[in-house]
């Protein structure tokens, strides 16, 4: 036995329209988009037991919600004021902390700390941050970007990520690059090792051994790599390495070489070596570009998992770390999964660079320049 329902709760359609938007979308706080959903079950004539049930909420909830909607209608699923002391910031004091942060530096540094705005606003530090907070500022942070001039960016744009996509058949599609001036270091002071209670500790300084040069060719279907050391990385060792390359390739199958324009993959040794095999096909990446060569990712792999931790007091003991690396990888490799389309990589370089050309626009114009 349900009891007699309650009155219904008759919504217009832009009632209906806008407690549809709440409960939907992601941004909503929850509690807001809860309250939402408790409407539109009421007004499709549900009990309220039935709605708490399958809304998971407590009935006396659903019937709060509802009373204050028919009271108040969309102005009644709005928070009321809480009790507690009242607000000592002002909305002018407030904009005049956004307004400093966005607008000028303080002396003699590169950008505001939560210590130099409260002496420059007068408020306390804390207040700062929570204004910062709230307005999701974070001036000791800086990240960096570099935007690619290539003339034809969207066109290699288009050309390596289709390659990556749709590869071409009876055809192997190589990625290649060199990672140079790998160094062979050893810490200065024998390394802490891990233990309970206590992270791995090295000395900040160290010992150079010399350096080396690793050539590396990543197949973007199996992920299986080709990679070997030179001393130096100029047109030789790159020829040699095309040699090494065209020795792992079977012979009835094309070869698709993504690579960068660095000066190395261009001299007259090289361009005369691709002129004699007719079977190979270069793809360039744009300049400035070098995360759309998927051998980067093997390097980074690399440089996390050996490199950047690695003691070596030798280049003879770097190389063999290296080609154990390459050989583990290779025992079990998997390729790296292309998501962008070209399109979607336009369309984000696009939209960064509207709102950079906006907020730039908008900087020179308010500061008089």
């Amino acid at each position: 036995m349900r009891g007699r329902p309650p009155a219904a709760i008759v919504l217009s359609d832009a009632e209906r329209a806008e407690l549809l938007t709440l409960s939907q979308l992601r941004s909503t706080a929850q509690g807001r988009a809860m309250r939402a959903r408790i409407i539109l079950a009421c007004a499709d004539g549900g009990y309220g037991k039935d709605i708490a049930a399958s809304l998971g909420v407590d009935q006396v909830t659903v019937s709060k919600w509802r009373r204050r909607f028919a009271a108040h209608r969309m102005d009644g699923l709005l928070d009321e004021p809480r009790s507690g002391a009242p607000r000592t910031l002002d909305d002018a004091r407030i904009e005049d902390v956004i307004v400093r942060t966005l607008e000028s530096l303080p002396l003699g540094a590169t950008h505001w700390s939560s210590r130099s705005m409260a002496r420059a606003s007068g408020l306390s530090s804390t207040s700062v941050q929570r204004i910062w907070r709230a307005f999701s500022l974070q001036p000791h942070r800086v990240e960096t970007f570099k935007l690619s001039t290539d003339p034809d960016f969207v066109a290699k744009t288009r050309d390596v990520v289709g390659l990556y996509v749709s590869p071409p058949r009876h055809a192997v599609v190589l990625c290649v690059d060199e990672k140079s001036q790998i160094q062979a270091l050893d810490r200065s002071q024998p390394m802490l090792p891990l233990r309970p209670g206590q992270v791995e500790r090295q000395t900040h300084d160290y010992k150079r051994h010399g350096t080396t040069s690793l050539f590396a060719a990543l197949d973007i279907a199996t992920g299986h790599v080709i990679g070997r050391c030179y001393p130096r990385h100029r047109a030789g060792e790159f020829r040699k390495f095309l040699d090494e390359i065209e020795a792992n390739v079977p012979a009835q199958l094309d070869v698709h070489l993504v690579m960068d324009n660095y000066a190395t993959h261009k001299t007259p040794l090289i361009r005369n070596w691709l002129a004699k095999r007719p079977r190979w096909h270069i793809h360039l990446t744009p300049t400035s570009a070098s995360w759309m060569n998927q051998v980067e990712r093997f390097f980074g792999l690399l440089t996390e998992k050996q490199i950047r931790r690695g003691v070596h007091r030798s280049v003879a003991s770097l190389h063999q770390t290296i080609e154990t690396f390459i050989n583990q990888h290779n025992a079990d490799p998997k390729p790296f999964r292309w998501t962008k389309s070209a399109d979607d990589i336009l369309a984000t370089i696009e939209r960064f660079c509207t709102r950079t050309t906006y907020t730039v626009n908008e900087r020179t114009s308010g500061s008089g320049h």
